[in-house]
């Protein structure tokens, strides 16, 4: 199924979506040499915001959940990059245990679980979900709404390794973003390979620190297509030292948001867009789409209402907020069913395998839509048929928008790819 597509095709996005189908080889061959020099997350999703004039992520998951929102069609092209992703680290892999987040009443999330373990058994692995809630002491079964079972097992912890009873991974994969910290459990595990590696977590990530990169990233991205890197880039600052429940910071904050809209205000002159630039101030740690909200004007601050304060200053799992970043604000024009959407791409090694929109019929396209009544329509990118049509005019083929996000998802899974290199507490240092 291809959703159809009501963003307006004309403007700067049909330019850029003719330079980048101009550049495919160009753009192919750069990432074969980007991923020749460095080691892409083993799998992240990507949310993108197609503003008709630009086009942009505004969001990098490095444990994605989401797995069951996409179609049957994507199945065989995961199954070929979870082989090539696991061929890569341990080429005689034969045991993987899943370890996902705690929560277990979540349905829709432990079927992403499900489908991640049908994945790597296509694979051609032998794959058990070991839970490492202190809640789970032995085997819970749960039914999903469809019927399927999910088998959550207590892990054990030896001296040296990690597994279940009668089940020792070489491999453990974390779908567990590690909000509230490292648990001891998964510690030093040196005879094991973890994926993604610790330093992946939210206790160590900062979004800052990924846009910083991905900055770099799309400067170098834009040099090589010969486009102004901000078509693709949302510009951000980082507020720290906030305390949304006491209200101390704010005029830091405001500041910062001051300067962002200015910037953005500048551009649209620049580039003739008559919309009114917005900003957003996100939780510099942390997902779910949580410590969010839109600001449109600096001002709005000082007369924020106590409920929304505190809805910014607590996050996932209690975790209170101190440091944000200021984003851009980038609209989103697509639509499903009457409903605002944006694009989320799914990747496993270097990989395009997936993706779907996600839409909010009581959001607005300057609001985040990861939010509770959001709705998911699967994207199929790995059709035969949906391969980019290099001949086509620009916004006259759905593969093509397809490959635009494809690339964007690929840019930002680099910034990734840079942004672990520059945390990872093993890398050599040299003087």
């Amino acid at each position: 199924m291809v959703p159809h597509l009501v963003t307006a095709l004309t403007g700067p996005i049909n330019e850029l979506e003719q330079r980048v189908l101009d550049s495919m080889p160009a753009i192919e061959r750069w990432f074969r040499l980007e991923w020749m020099e460095h080691t892409p997350p083993f799998y992240c999703s990507v949310d993108i915001r197609n503003a008709g004039f630009k086009l942009a992520p505004v969001d990098t998951n490095l444990f994605p959940g989401g797995w069951n929102n996409l179609t049957d069609e994507m199945l065989p092209l995961a199954v070929q990059a979870a082989m090539a992703a696991i061929e890569k680290i341990c080429p005689e892999a034969r045991n993987l245990l899943i370890i996902p987040e705690n929560h277990t009443r979540n349905t829709h999330y432990l079927a992403s679980v499900l489908q991640l373990k049908r994945i790597f058994t296509m694979a051609g692995l032998n794959v058990r979900i070991g839970s490492i809630s202190p809640e789970i002491k032995k085997t819970l079964s749960i039914t999903l709404p469809l019927g399927d079972e999910v088998k959550l097992e207590p892990v054990i912890r030896t001296k040296r390794r990690l597994g279940l009873k009668d089940f020792d991974p070489c491999t453990i994969l974390l779908n567990n973003d590690l909000s509230t910290g490292v648990p001891g459990i998964v510690e030093e595990l040196y005879e094991q390979y973890l994926l993604p590696p610790l330093h992946a977590g939210w206790n160590v990530r900062r979004k800052s620190r990924h846009f910083q990169s991905y900055e770099e990233v799309s400067k170098r991205f834009g040099k090589l297509l010969g486009i102004d890197p901000w078509l693709i880039n949302p510009m951000f600052g980082r507020v720290e030292n906030i305390d949304f429940a006491e209200g101390t910071g704010m005029d830091a904050l405001a500041e910062q948001v001051d300067v962002i809209l200015s910037k953005v205000r500048r551009k649209y002159k620049e580039y003739g867009i008559k919309e009114k630039p917005f900003a957003v101030v996100k939780a510099d740690n942390g997902t779910y789409g949580m410590g969010v909200m839109t600001v449109r004007d600096a001002k709005e601050l000082a007369a924020l209402p106590r409920k929304s304060r505190n809805k910014m200053g607590v996050i996932k799992d209690g975790q209170t907020v101190h440091d944000v970043i200021v984003q851009e604000g980038v609209l989103t024009y697509e639509r499903m069913h009457n409903a605002v959407a944006e694009p989320v791409v799914y990747m496993m090694d270097r990989y395009v395998v997936g993706g779907f929109y996600r839409m909010h019929p009581e959001r607005g396209e300057d609001e985040n839509l990861n939010t509770p009544g959001a709705g998911y329509v699967p994207l199929a990118f790995q059709q035969s048929n949906h391969l980019p049509q290099a001949s086509a005019r620009p916004g006259a083929s759905a593969p093509n928008r397809f490959y635009m996000y494809g690339v964007i998802a690929r840019l930002a899974m680099l910034a990734a790819s840079y942004e672990l290199e520059a945390t990872n507490p093993d890398a050599e240092i040299y003087d």
